[in-house]
């Protein structure tokens, strides 16, 4: 089996950090694990955590990323793999990786002769936002039919989720764009795909990951995301779909029916105010059925959980939505924030 190099961007991950090193670190791979933390400006422990992990384990280099960039850190994280180390591993601060993943992605990664190989992104929530949270982003209705999200049979992506690369790939493509805040792994995967690169989805390789705890979070994330897309669109107009164009259409159609509603009250016109209420009325029935049906997937949510769904469904597609439509300002494009 080939030598490896876990590489991870951290920025005020305080409570999820060590877990996630130790999840890294334990890991049952035949050859001992070498990793990279590339740690952010941070407000809190993050960097002493990351320094004191270090001492302990002696398999850990802590590098600098003073923007925060996520490309930038991943890209120094593959500057400083160590001499012999052919596959790059990426997690995130916020995710907790199964003592077999490295063993089954890299055997994936050699059997499939793919340079490129992800898995399921497994959302795990504590408080009952939390819980809405992750149900909704491992529901069609929440986050789309992604496989990586929603789940599927073994085979070629189109991307792959975090991802588990041959070292020489992402050399020769130039590693992660320093232009792409975020949505930086889509853009690399698209860099390979055009090259001839095989990327592969395998649904075992499962990722714990621990969403936002509050709706302000969340819609801060999901504007920012929104923005994002708009950008990866611009830039790759053939990449616009239905998935990534119904929530700004769905901002659109919901201004204009209020729009409509106001008019109607204010001219007394009741076909007017019940034509403006259809588009919202038709919107919120979606939302309640989506959420009746991610609720009662198995494991069932609890009921705090479940109340929670309608209004974190409606917080994520608004405020995606409304991010795409704004597109990105000059302070997003430099500093994303966490």
């Amino acid at each position: 089996m080939p030598l490896v190099t876990v590489v991870a961007v951290v920025r005020d991950e305080e409570p999820y950090l060590e877990a996630m090193v130790r999840s890294v670190l334990d890991q049952d791979y035949p050859h001992p694990l070498h990793m990279v933390l590339a740690v952010g400006p941070s407000q809190d422990r993050t960097r002493e955590i990351a320094d004191k992990l270090a001492v302990e384990t002696g398999r850990i280099t802590v590098v600098d990323n003073p923007t925060g960039s996520k490309p930038l850190g991943l890209n120094a994280g593959l500057e400083r793999m160590p001499d012999g180390h052919t596959v790059f591993v990426r997690v995130d601060g916020h995710t907790v990786v199964e003592p077999t993943y490295v063993r089954r992605a890299v055997t994936a990664l050699l059997e499939s002769g793919a340079d490129g190989v992800g898995g399921r992104m497994h959302p795990v929530g504590d408080t009952p936002v939390q819980r809405a949270v992750a149900r909704a982003m491992s529901h069609p209705a929440g986050l789309g039919s992604a496989s990586f999200h929603t789940g599927g049979t073994a085979g070629p992506a189109e991307t792959v989720y975090l991802g588990t690369f041959r070292r020489e790939a992402l050399e020769r493509v130039g590693g992660y764009s320093p232009v792409y805040v975020r949505a930086q792994d889509w853009e690399l995967c698209l860099r390979l795909r055009t090259t001839g690169s095989l990327l592969w989805f395998d649904p075992s390789l499962v990722v714990e990951y621990k969403p936002r705890r509050t709706f302000g979070a969340v819609a801060t994330q999901f504007w920012r995301t929104g923005m994002w897309r708009r950008e990866v669109v611009r830039r790759n107009p053939g990449t616009a779909s239905v998935r990534y164009l119904a929530p700004p259409t769905v901002v659109v159609v919901l201004a204009a029916s209020a729009v409509v509603t106001v008019v109607g009250l204010v001219a007394g016109s009741v076909p007017a105010t019940v034509a403006g209420l259809v588009a919202p009325a038709a919107y919120l029935a979606g939302v309640l059925v989506a959420s009746v049906h991610a609720a009662t997937r198995r494991p069932r949510l609890d009921l705090r959980s479940a109340l929670a769904l309608p209004a974190t469904l409606v917080t994520m597609h608004l405020s995606w939505g409304a991010g795409f439509l704004r597109g990105l300002t000059e302070r997003v494009r430099v500093d994303d924030g966490v």
